[in-house]
């Protein structure tokens, strides 16, 4: 995975895998999901990062148990 702050235009991109993207959906204001040519999940870019999150510079990576206690996600059609 790779993490990749570009504070000249303030995009904030997430990388889970190697594989080229081949299509993008913005699914809200300024958040951008990259696919794969097989359709799966390879990305995230999220666009006005530093308005969004507390500091685009700094990442905290921990391993533990994920928090499962959230609101279940709203499914689109």
């Amino acid at each position: 995975m790779k993490v990749v702050y570009d504070p000249d235009r303030d995009i904030l991109q997430i990388s889970f895998v190697e594989n080229s993207v081949e299509e993008t959906t913005q699914i809200a204001p300024g958040l951008i999901l990259d696919y794969d040519e097989d359709g799966n999940v390879v990305g995230i870019e999220l666009r006005k990062a530093s308005l969004k999150v507390d500091s685009p510079y700094a990442i905290s990576y921990l391993v533990g148990d994920a928090n499962v206690q959230k609101p279940q996600p709203k499914v689109k059609d």
